[in-house]
This record gives structure tokens, C-alpha cells and sequence, in this order.
């Protein structure tokens, strides 16, 4: 999708960007906001305000491409209000045998109709709230009943909707699926990250699920001394694993390269990609895993868009390299990752570009077995394969 904010000089340089699928969220996140418990506790009750539920990080939706969205009124029984006492006194208070439901303040849709718009902060800013809730009945946990309950009403009330699997379905509506990409990545990591890693006590959930603590009493009792607590390292941020995905342009800028795994559909092929490590920059991770991958050697490296990708939280950075003349033969010795590897024409990618299909999905009608297929449009990897060869994107360019 081409980002249209503004048309001069960068766009002149460098062309139209690129609003991937899973980023551009309608909501404005008012990050400031999520220690204000007074805002917090107001728009959480608010009759206007939405709730996203996830069971096991799957939202629940009211069709293949809408997210459902409830009211406090469906979720109080679970939640009540947490957020009627500030952060400082939440733990200060902390009890590690009460377990509750992960809160996320997501933020404000400005553009929300004005039957649900709301002043909030005396009038600063304005729009719908939305927040987020796990439901999911983690066995064990104080409130498991309760969610067990909720889920059951929910069924009740309203039939039609449903938790729709998210990993492999990538069909929600762009707005939807940016604002999925937030809620899934932050109730992953929240769910993951229960204990201090420092000293293996229990964390809490704070500034409206974006922030973990390792309090230093429990029930009132001195816990064991922790590190964290020292300076300003007491508090744990979510976790984002920048990855690198590259298209490969052949030295002679008619060929790109291509790769495939094992688990994949036949004929399969999609850009290679891997995770960037400390001390590397985004250039040399792309010839790095490009090199150890496929065993072609990647000389000029230009950035060309990112993806916020939740599965569970990677950022995917896309850029497309061009292979140094002569070190372009392929050889797959090196990492074992990748069954196979082709350079491809531009004219046969262009041609496949007609029948892209995500992960699992029937192939499209039109299209001839044995033939080349690519991810959907929704990927990343199919824009990178875009710009590389419908000539959307240059290694260099004139004003």
C-alpha cells in the first residue's frame, strides 16, 4: 500500500513510500497517557470506550476481515477497574497469589463518529478509547473461572462472533490488522515475561500493560534483594527482534533471487530474511544471512520499508541488495535453512505476481502447477518483490 503523506522531495528522489500491511493504526496510542490513572480509570468505564479480546492471542471477530469489539459492560465481571489506584500504589500493594486479566491501553480513534466521541484529559484530546484484555482461562490462575464465564456469555450474547485463528489469516482489514499487531505482540510478551529475569520473582503488568515491574515487597514482606531495582532498571520493556528481509537483485538487474524451506508449499518461493544480531547493522545483516542462506555475496544494500510483524513480535525491516558481479552462483553448504534457491526473471515474477497466495491457502484459479508462487500482497516480501521487478523502487535515482 503506498504511503501518500506528502509528494516532494523524498518522494521525488526516492519514489512513493510504503504503508505495509500490519502497520498504520487508526488510533492514536497517547502513550503519555498510560501512567494518567485518572484518564485511565474514566476511559476504561467509559460506555463508548471498546475492548479487543484475545483467547490464547486470538481476537475474537466479528467476520473474516472485522475485529468484534465489546463494551466494559460485557468485560466488568472479569476486569472490574484495576486502574482506579495508580501504578506507585499498585505495587506497593502487589500480591503474587492474585493473578489478573492483562489490561492494554491501546488509544484513541480521533476519527471515531460523534456519537462516540469523547473529550478525555479536560478536553486535551478527543475520540473513542480502546483497550485490550487476554481472557484466556490460564489454568491455575485466580480468575479462571471468571474467564471461563465470560468466554460462555460472550457465546450467549453475541453467536456470530468467534476467537478467528490469527497466525496463518491474513485477510482482517488493514486498520484492524495494525491495530492486532499492537494487541498481539504486547499480550505475548506480557505473557511470556511473568518473572523477573534478573532474580526469577514475579513480575506485574504497569503503565497500562506496556511495562513490567519487580516490585520489592510482596503483601506487604521484603522480597529477595534484585538488581533491577538499582538505578532506573526496574522496569522490563517489551521485547521487538528486528529482522532483516531482503530482495536480491543479480548484478545485471534482470534476475531476482529467491528462496524456499522445506515446509513450504511447492513451488513456493518468497525473498530470504533472518534476525540481525547485536552490533550489526541492518547492510550487513542482509549480506550476512544472504551469504550463510544462499552463498551469493551482496554488495550495495538501500533500505526500502518495515513491517511490524506479531508472530510474535518481530519488526521486519525490508531492503533490497544487489549481488556483486561474479560471486553470484549459488550454494546452499553453508546454512541448511533453505531447500532451495533460484534466480529467477523478472518476467516469470512478474507473471506469478497474478497468482500470490498466503501459507496454506488453495492456490488462485488461473494458476498452472509447477508454476512459480509468492506471499500475498499482505507481506512484506511480495512489496520488496514488487519494487524489484515493476521497477517501483531505484538503487539510485535523479531529482
Amino acid at each position: 500500500m503506498a504511503d501518500d503523506r506528502g509528494g516532494g522531495f523524498l518522494a521525488r528522489k526516492f519514489g512513493a513510500g510504503v504503508e505495509n500491511y500490519f502497520s498504520g493504526s487508526p488510533l492514536n496510542r497517547l502513550a503519555f497517557l498510560r501512567s494518567n490513572h485518572s484518564f485511565l480509570s474514566t476511559a476504561l468505564t467509559h460506555p463508548a470506550t471498546r475492548f479487543i479480546l484475545l483467547n490464547s492471542l486470538d481476537p475474537l471477530s466479528a467476520s473474516a476481515s472485522d475485529l468484534a469489539f465489546a463494551t466494559y459492560a460485557d468485560v466488568q465481571p472479569l476486569i472490574a477497574n484495576p486502574f482506579a489506584a495508580d501504578d506507585k500504589a499498585a505495587i506497593e500493594a502487589f500480591d503474587s497469589t492474585v493473578d489478573r486479566p492483562l489490561i492494554i491501553f491501546l488509544g484513541v480513534d480521533e476519527a471515531a463518529p460523534p456519537t462516540d466521541h469523547v473529550a478525555w484529559a479536560a478536553g486535551k484530546y478527543a475520540g473513542q478509547a480502546y483497550f485490550s484484555v487476554d481472557v484466556t482461562p490460564r489454568p491455575n490462575t485466580s480468575y479462571q473461572t471468571l474467564a471461563e464465564q465470560l468466554l460462555a456469555a460472550l457465546a450467549v450474547r453475541y453467536p456470530a462472533w468467534e476467537f478467528r485463528r490469527s497466525r496463518l489469516d491474513l485477510r482482517l482489514n488493514r486498520p484492524h490488522a495494525a491495530i492486532l499487531a499492537s494487541v498481539r505482540s504486547l499480550t505475548n510478551w506480557n505473557a511470556t515475561a511473568p518473572f523477573c529475569a534478573s532474580c526469577g520473582q514475579k513480575t506485574m503488568s504497569t503503565n497500562a500493560g506496556t511495562k513490567r515491574h519487580c516490585p520489592a515487597k510482596d503483601r506487604g514482606v521484603e522480597r529477595r534483594p534484585c538488581a533491577s531495582r538499582e538505578g532506573v532498571h526496574n522496569i522490563n520493556f517489551p521485547r521487538t527482534d528486528p529482522t532483516v528481509i531482503m530482495a536480491v537483485i543479480s548484478s545485471d538487474g534482470k534476475k531476482i533471487l529467491l528462496g524456499r524451506q522445506r515446509k513450504w508449499p511447492s513451488d513456493w518461493y518468497s525473498t530470504l530474511a533472518g534476525f540481525l544480531e547485536p552490533g550489526e547493522s541492518i547492510e550487513e545483516a542482509v549480506r550476512r544471512e544472504v551469504w550463510e542462506e544462499a552463498g551469493v555475496t551482496v554488495g550495495r544494500v538501500v533500505l526500502h520499508s518495515s513491517q511490524p510483524w506479531p508472530y510474535p513480535a518481530n519488526l521486519m525491516i525490508g531492503a533490497i541488495g544487489e549481488a556483486v558481479p561474479g560471486k553470484e552462483t549459488i550454494d546452499l553448504g553453508n546454512d541448511k535453512e533453505l531447500e532451495g534457491a533460484k534466480w529467477f526473471p523478472f518476467e516469470q515474477v512478474v507473471e506469478a505476481l497474478k497468482f500470490t497466495t498466503a501459507l496454506g491457502d488453495p492456490t488462485p484459479e488461473g494458476y498452472k502447477k509447477g508454476d512459480l508462487r509468492l506471499p500475498p500482497g499482505t507481506a512484506i516480501a511480495n512489496q520488496l518483490i514488487q519494487a524489484v521487478v515493476l521497477g517501483g523502487f531505484h538503487l539510485t535515482s535523479k531529482i
